[in-house]
């Protein structure tokens, strides 16, 4: 590590030594519990100054009990609370088995089931020195040069450059016990020239793959480009969306479908059409926290070692991403189900299954040979104030924001002013037939280690409508 201040939010060896024994009490007949933690240091900056640099450093502890198959589950934000947690965890569990007619469904990780070696990425790809070197005269020095650049093109930047030390501690009474720690490096910028904006974000485990002087330089060019905007007639377009609006449609698949919870209901997207072509060849998008691109993890909050989930092989329906729980209720229909490690926590929700590492396979097409392939038609930086419609017919609306052009005889024509859009996310998918070689990870908000990776696509049929009302 570069300093003293850059490391785990808490001392691993003793959140593993609570964490072991809070698990081994008494009071319910299994036990398994988490600790998530994150150390981070961010630099954000506005016109000519920084006006917020932040020290945030989060931890989260959380304990489950199981009795006679039923769960309950308590949480405090320090170790020290971890026992009172179990406790507490402990007296609902076996309040919900009292009131209960039937055994439950839930159990906790066993060492006979899941091994205790070390799982997921190799340390390489979790932990770079360059990110524990991102301190805070690195990104000061980052930011200068952004300004810089800005002020000789007549332009302003805002954004934010950071760093994070995350951690992730489990132990279960089945004798399960694992830690890991990750570097973490992230930065956004939006570029401004008049009326014209641009905007880029990345997250990886490496400061260096977020080639900050060329991200700066391209934001600089098409903020200058989208200056004099003017509206477009309301249609059906061929669209080029760059990477950070397809991590946006990309973001919905578990929504549709995906999920454990939604596999195990019998309803979404994985039920009534496993196995089906639904997008096309070019479309390859697994859950992939073992990559190494975006933020690859070993292990799941029950300790279980990740796996890759395909979502969508070269287009046809494949598997949800299952924990523990969902993946016992789906033996029904399918009997060698178990879980592949996507137990998961997001800020203020219960845990659940979530596709939390979602990554989109690049294509050999640069964005440019994207765009030179549209006679007519729309490139689209990125989306927002996005939500679903309609999770059946995988429908979401929203607006277009930033860097949008009309393309014109296979390049950039005018900028345009945002557009509404209402868009199935599968029709989008399903008319595919470019897809870029660069790829970028967006991150995914107050969802521990989330990122979608994703490149840029060609796409048909896009409905954009009216310019949003300000």
């Amino acid at each position: 590590m570069s300093d003293d201040a850059f490391g785990p939010a808490v001392d691993l060896d003793a959140a593993l030594e609570t964490l072991t024994a809070v698990v081994s009490g008494s009071g319910a007949d299994e036990f398994d519990a988490f600790l998530t933690g994150r150390n981070g240091q961010y630099t954000r900056f506005a016109g000519d100054r920084i006006h917020q640099p932040q020290d945030i450093v989060e931890v989260q502890v959380m304990v489950r009990a199981v009795v006679n198959g039923h769960a309950a589950r308590a949480s405090t934000s320090s170790l020290a609370g971890a026992a009172q947690a179990a406790a507490s965890a402990a007296s609902f569990a076996r309040a919900i088995a009292a009131g209960s007619s039937a055994p439950g469904g839930h159990r906790v990780a066993t060492r006979q089931t899941f091994g205790t070696g070390p799982v997921g990425p190799p340390r390489s790809l979790l932990w770079f020195d360059d990110t524990a070197a991102f301190d805070e005269a690195a990104r000061v020095e980052q930011v200068r040069a952004a300004m810089i650049a800005a002020g000789v093109g007549g332009a302003t930047v805002a954004g934010m450059f950071g760093r994070a030390a995350t951690s992730l501690v489990t132990a279960t009474s089945g004798g399960v016990e694992r830690a890991t720690l990750a570097t973490e490096a992230l930065a956004s910028c939006t570029f401004t020239v008049d009326d014209g904006t641009s905007h880029f974000v990345d997250v990886g485990r490496s400061s260096s793959r977020l080639q900050l002087g060329l991200a700066i330089e391209a934001g600089l060019q098409q903020a200058a480009a989208s200056t004099g905007r003017g509206d477009l007639e309301p249609g059906v377009y061929t669209v080029v969306l760059g990477p950070e609006a397809t991590a946006e449609l990309l973001e919905f698949l578990p929504s549709f479908g995906f999920s454990g919870e939604l596999a195990a209901a019998g309803v979404g997207l994985w039920t009534r059409s496993r196995g089906q072509q639904v997008a096309t060849a070019a479309v390859d998008i697994a859950d992939d926290a073992l990559a190494d691109i975006g933020l690859p993890v070993g292990f799941d909050i029950e300790s279980v070692p990740k796996q890759r989930v395909q979502l969508l092989d070269h287009g046809v329906v494949d598997s949800p991403v299952l924990d523990l729980h969902t993946a016992r209720v789906l033996t029904s229909s399918l009997p060698r189900s178990r879980s592949t490690g996507h137990a998961h926590i997001a800020r203020e929700e219960v845990p659940e299954t979530r596709a939390a590492n979602i990554v989109m396979a690049a294509g050999t097409s640069t964005e440019a040979e994207l765009i030179a392939g549209v006679d007519e038609g729309v490139y689209i930086q990125r989306f927002w104030y996005t939500r679903p419609v309609d999770t059946t017919a995988t429908t979401i609306t929203g607006v277009t924001r930033d860097a949008c052009f009309e393309i014109k005889g296979g390049r950039l024509g005018r900028p345009l002013r945002g557009m509404r859009f209402t868009q199935s996310v599968l029709e989008v998918l399903a008319s595919v037939d470019g897809v870029g070689d660069l790829r970028r990870s967006s991150p995914v908000m107050n969802v521990w280690n989330g990122a979608i990776t994703a490149p840029a696509i060609r796409a048909h049929g896009f409905r954009l409508g009216a310019a949003p009302t300000h």
